[in-house]
């Protein structure tokens, strides 16, 4: 059977909206979500159901081959955005904005939201900070872009940090974190993604909440999961923080796969007769 002649789920027809995530945190249903960078991937979760892909600035990292995230340009961004939104037709697409995009006032915040909506093609963009960011994130909604906030653990300021443990162990910052996810909804964000802080703080939050919360690392009270494709594939061996499980081990098997390529193309037995023309 070949790809299009396979059918596809009932559910799997309804566009995903911000809307619809609303609905869903409203009926308990649980949100799941993925990364993808590349057309190929964003067209298997797609059609694997996934409700909400995140191109990530993880692309640095994962993608890349850097050790944060904080190397991503907006032109790199853009053009992971435009070749996964190529791909998706059900899943509720989302762009990072990468680090220094929304930093220096309301009008470039503004034109590198529109560009990433526009150009991109992305329906939301995902910011991260809190309180502080929050009259620009307000600018943005306002301007008919929906945004997806990020708090606690926030991967472009590891340099403050200095650290990726866990944020909000403490009762200062839990309350920090508490705040800026509440400013966030108070500004008209549609959801708020929780990075690596106790479970008991991110069901706080999710509790207080009427826009759905989207964990990593957060314990399993949010409205929502998200990980990093790579990583819950077991492509990405050299990270595996407890809150990642591993639903495939893709490296082994592509190490085998290229090791046998190799062996076949070594030894003339690639290509084949039936292989060639």
């Amino acid at each position: 059977m070949s790809h299009s002649d396979t059918p596809t789920p009932k559910r799997a027809r309804r566009k995903v909206t911000t809307l619809r995530l609303q609905e869903m945190k409203q009926a308990g249903e649980k949100i799941a979500a993925l990364t993808a960078y590349d057309y190929l991937t964003a067209r298997l979760l797609d059609d694997a159901g996934i409700d909400l892909i995140l191109v990530g600035d993880s692309a640095s990292m994962v993608f890349a081959g850097n050790d944060t995230t904080l190397p991503m340009k907006m032109e790199e961004m853009l053009y992971h955005v435009r070749v996964v939104t190529r791909a998706v037709t059900r899943a509720l697409v989302v762009a990072d904005m990468p680090f220094m995009s929304y930093h220096k006032g309301f009008e470039e915040a503004l034109h590198n939201a529109g560009r990433l909506m526009q150009d991109g093609m992305a329906e939301a963009v995902k910011l991260e900070g809190g309180k502080s960011i929050c009259p620009i994130v307000e600018k943005i909604v306002d301007a008919g872009i929906p945004v997806l906030g990020h708090v606690g653990l926030r991967p472009q300021s590891i340099h403050v940090y200095g650290t990726y443990r866990a944020r909000g162990t403490e009762a200062l910052e839990a309350q920090a974190i508490f705040d800026d996810a509440l400013a966030f909804e108070a500004v008209g964000a549609f959801g708020v993604v929780i990075e690596k802080v106790p479970a008991s703080l991110a069901e706080r939050i999710t509790r207080a909440l009427k826009i759905p919360t989207i964990g990593i690392g957060a314990g399993h009270h949010c409205d929502g999961q998200i990980l990093v494709t790579q990583d819950m594939l077991g492509v990405n061996t050299r990270f595996h923080p407890r809150f990642v499980r591993w639903y495939a081990r893709l490296a082994e098997e592509m190490s085998r796969a290229f090791q046998q390529y190799l062996k076949d193309v070594k030894a003339q037995e690639f290509p084949a007769d039936a292989e060639s023309y």
